[in-house]
């Protein structure tokens, strides 16, 4: 028999668990609630985000590789753990691998003697951070790719990185997998069955033998300890089970907003970059998000019941660019501000039944209200609403960050309701529909200041006096009145949607509508899961038309797109 304190803590009540709960090694994952992606490779010196496999290793050579920068950047940034891309898609690995000449000892940084790994694991525990690794299971340069002496390789890569660095905390497995790439010289498409070529249940258990205390996140097939929430804008659903069913697909409803009849306990991971792409990009250095737009991505990602996992791409001197850092430590200040100051301190809490009054000693301004289920014993909210006493009624109070909903759903390890400021001098919370009684662990009453520091413009040439109509369900036109100089053509897919979103592409131009010149086609890498602005840089050319054709949809019959530039000399 269990025991667990009740929201007033001057009585116990006893609980039984009730329904899939989390491991001791999922608790500490849920109560780290942010960390942080570090996204380096050759990737870095190319400009790309996925590499091809083909790249040259010498191109590693940074002028001044600090991870000790890196994790006070990320230990003021409020993160608690770190986990770093030891080997991307393109096969490249940060760590002199035994199994492979396409690393790090083969780079002249350090004249081929560095450990990148080493570095940031060791780092990581002199600042008290947590450390965990990305291994990419897709190996675009590795010739046996698809065969199964592959899968040898990977699980001897992945002993390599479990047994030579310390305590992991996570082990990540992203759900790329299979395609075209060097592989060797080859050259080739290959595909490859994601649930079953890797063998996970194998590899699962190698890694429980190394590494006892990590978690799993894969997007797979067998079912790890954590789910990826089906997008990389940063958010996860307003209704969020940490529960998953054990078998079968995971569709994206299931991502993202889990399962309330699940029979594993399979929480979410929120996972998203601090700028547009994964890897650096000079480009992006006016694009970091601004603050507001982090505090968004905390609500929606910590305060719905996951966890936030915020990527820093390295730059190419080896250190995180100031406008990151500045942003990121920026970003947890404001948490701190926010949250410093809990208004219940100095109220009465009266709790009845499934009913809690929170009563205020004077009229008390405030726009957020928190609530945590102790999850050891599951997690059983479906249902609560939150009302203020104004003018002697109760008034319903909406989060402003979901759009059409009439109620408030699940709890979990935290929620946070965020509304316009009311003022008052009592708050009701109430659990309408639960699956047992619930646990509550805490509840807090906070007033967050307004946000007034964004990132400015960043001035970039945008394109101005055109004329665009569709040909075609899936080609675009783009017309101007006089020849013009072009250098770049610029999409940003529609936002929301996978319908219409253009994965593979080809531009072309003309001068006269009869003669058309091909400046490009191919693939958008990873647009479907971060939809974010993609980039076609050619050869300067004379043009009046631009036409781009849809070769692939994501969705759909029917081209869609949120904006378009179009760069100029």
């Amino acid at each position: 028999m269990t025991y667990v304190l009740s929201l007033q803590a001057q009585k116990q009540q006893k609980v039984e668990p009730f329904g899939p709960v989390p491991t001791e090694n999922q608790l500490r994952w849920q109560d780290l609630e942010m960390y942080a992606f570090i996204h380096y490779s050759l990737n870095t010196y190319t400009d790309q985000e996925w590499g091809f496999g083909n790249e040259d290793p010498k191109l590693f050579n940074p002028s001044n590789l600090d991870c000790r920068q890196w994790v006070r950047v990320c230990k003021q940034a409020g993160m608690r753990g770190i986990i770093f891309t030891a080997k991307h898609h393109c096969g490249f690995c940060m760590w002199p691998s035994a199994y492979t000449d396409y690393s790090v000892k083969n780079s002249p940084w350090k004249n081929g003697k560095g450990d990148v790994v080493r570095e940031l694991a060791d780092a990581c525990r002199e600042e008290g951070l947590k450390f965990a690794v990305y291994l990419s299971p897709w190996d675009r340069n590795h010739k046996d790719y698809g065969r199964p002496e592959y899968v040898t390789y990977f699980r001897n890569q992945l002993r390599e990185l479990l047994t030579n660095y310390g305590d992991i905390f996570e082990v990540w497995f992203d759900g790329a997998n299979g395609g075209d790439g060097w592989y060797g010289g080859a050259n080739e498409t290959r595909r490859i069955d994601g649930k079953t070529y890797y063998g996970w249940a194998e590899t699962f258990r190698m890694i429980r033998e190394l590494q006892p205390k990590a978690v799993i996140w894969n997007d797979g097939g067998d079912r790890g300890d954590l789910r990826w929430v089906g997008t990389e804008a940063g958010n996860v659903g307003e209704t969020n089970w940490s529960l998953m069913p054990s078998k079968g697909d995971t569709p994206y409803p299931m991502l993202h907003y889990g399962v309330e009849n699940g029979d594993v306990w399979c929480p979410g991971e929120t996972n998203t970059s601090i700028r547009p792409g994964w890897f650096y990009h000079e480009t992006e250095n006016e694009h970091v998000k601004s603050l507001s737009k982090l505090m968004d991505t905390y609500y929606k990602s910590v305060g719905r019941n996951s966890t936030l996992l915020l990527n820093f791409p390295i730059a190419p001197n080896g250190r995180i660019h100031p406008n990151d850092s500045l942003r990121g430590i920026a970003f947890k200040r404001m948490i701190d501000e926010v949250f410093k100051t809990d208004l219940t301190k100095n109220a009465t809490i009266k709790k009845q039944d499934y009913e809690t009054i929170i009563t205020f000693k004077k009229p008390t301004a405030f726009n957020r209200f928190v609530a945590e289920e102790d999850i050891r014993y599951g997690q059983r909210v479906k249902k609560f609403n939150l009302e203020a006493l104004v003018d002697g009624k109760w008034i319903a109070l909406k989060d402003e960050l979901v759009e059409g909903s009439d109620g408030l759903t699940t709890i979990g390890h935290r929620r946070i309701i965020c509304f316009p400021t009311v003022e008052t001098t009592q708050l009701r919370f109430t659990v309408t529909d639960c699956k047992a009684e619930p646990v509550i662990r805490k509840i807090g009453v906070y007033l967050a200041p307004d946000i007034t520091a964004d990132i400015p413009d960043s001035g970039e040439k945008k394109s101005s006096g055109l004329h665009i109509f569709f040909s075609s369900p899936t080609q675009m036109m783009i017309d101007w009145d006089t020849e013009q100089t072009f250098t770049a053509f610029r999409y940003l897919p529609p936002q929301g949607t996978r319908d219409g979103l253009i994965t593979h592409y080809t531009l072309w131009a003309s001068t006269d509508w009869s003669h058309w010149t091909k400046l490009a086609t191919g693939e958008f890498s990873n647009i479907v899961n971060n939809p974010i602005w993609q980039t076609i840089n050619f050869t300067p050319t004379k043009a009046r038309i631009l036409k781009l054709d849809a070769d692939r949809l994501s969705e759909g019959e029917r081209m869609g797109y949120g904006d378009i530039e179009i760069i100029k000399e």
